[in-house]
């Protein structure tokens, strides 16, 4: 889908928004929002149907079943994240592609370690729900997923620099 007719969908709804946000925000939420919808819809069906709640073995390392899905879902939404916020969200950033990739890339491994060690947390030592915790760390971690691709992986070079 050419990212011109994703930019005019999302901005299509972004009049009665446009008094509480600034469209890039509002690009943000809504590029942010499919992506993390995605995120949950594939750690849900990975982790109730591919890994149904056994322990995971990749070589010499097990995973619970939870942290499976936890990985699985964040490599799927890797590459859709980074390619909406590139092309529809931060457009204006004038930092060559394989920067921001790398920065993105850096970026996401420090969500993957905060998401591993709230969704740890959260399932095995408050014993919440593996579901309601993969919520609850979503939350955390979209809102310094914002700030950190906004000032440091798309960020603005001033010209000249």
């Amino acid at each position: 889908m050419p990212k011109s007719v994703i930019i005019k969908f999302i901005d299509f709804f972004y009049p009665p928004f446009r008094k509480l946000m600034p469209e890039q925000t509002f690009r943000y939420a809504a590029c942010g929002g499919s992506n993390t919808l995605l995120a949950i819809i594939v750690f849900n069906i990975s982790h109730q149907y591919i890994f149904e709640g056994d322990n995971v073995s990749v070589g010499p390392l097990v995973m619970k079943s939870y942290n499976a899905a936890l990985f699985l879902s964040f490599c799927v939404s890797f590459i859709t994240g980074f390619l909406l916020m590139k092309f529809v969200v931060f457009v204006d950033s004038n930092l060559r592609g394989r920067i921001q990739l790398f920065r993105y890339l850096l970026a996401y491994l420090v969500n993957l370690m905060l998401s591993y060690f709230l969704m740890k947390f959260f399932v095995e030592y408050a014993a919440i729900n593996a579901t309601v915790a993969q919520l609850i760390t979503t939350a955390v971690v979209i809102t310094i997923s914002y700030l950190t691709q906004k000032h440091f992986s798309f960020k603005v070079k001033p010209e000249g620099k």
